[in-house]
């Protein structure tokens, strides 16, 4: 039994030294010499986050009113109370023209084009892009607009829009090759 014991010492002994002998090595003396120069130099400054501000949302409630971006268009009643109604109203049984879906501020006049019996026909761009050409009494615009006129850098027509009163009144306009939307 004494021999165990003093085999289990002598295996312990030899355990313990081949520890010890495994840890005295400098095989971690570059690391720790990294560790100290990282240690030593200046640390960086990182800026926090800043704070966003979360979206807050803004109805518009003027939609209703005229643009502050555009001239007011003068429109002159010359209509009183006592003058009859007038006889101006839409036809409104007749087809509607395509340009008649679009708002006579979203149209464009782009250019001319001769017709074969020298008549004058406008390019109109709407606001998709699409180009139409019209000649004179051709209808465009919400306000039952009817064309009276194309020169070379101009198209007139005449509007007929609600007076207000239960009844008509006709409204001229004009769009220019010049204008810029």
């Amino acid at each position: 039994m004494a021999k165990q014991h003093a085999g289990k010492a002598w295996l312990s002994v030899c355990m313990a030294s081949l520890l010890a002998a495994c840890s005295q090595g400098d095989g971690f003396s570059d690391i720790e010499r990294f560790m100290e120069e990282t240690r030593a130099k200046p640390r960086g400054y990182v800026d926090p986050l800043p704070e966003f501000k979360a979206y807050e949302a803004f109805s518009y409630s003027a939609a209703d009113r005229r643009s502050p971006f555009e001239p007011p268009i003068e429109v002159q009643l010359t209509m009183v109370d006592q003058q009859p109604k007038s006889d101006i109203e839409p036809d409104l049984d007749r087809p509607r023209e395509v340009l008649e879906g679009f708002d006579i501020k979203a149209l464009r006049m782009v250019g001319t084009l001769n017709g074969a019996e020298k008549n004058l026909f406008a390019l109109i761009r709407d606001d998709e892009g699409v180009v139409h050409r019209v000649g004179t009494g051709n209808y465009m615009g919400r306000n039952y607009g009817r064309l009276i006129g194309v020169s070379e850098t101009r198209v007139e027509l005449i509007e007929i829009v609600p007076d207000g009163r239960g009844g008509w009144v006709e409204r001229p306009r004009s769009l220019s090759l010049d204008d810029e939307g």
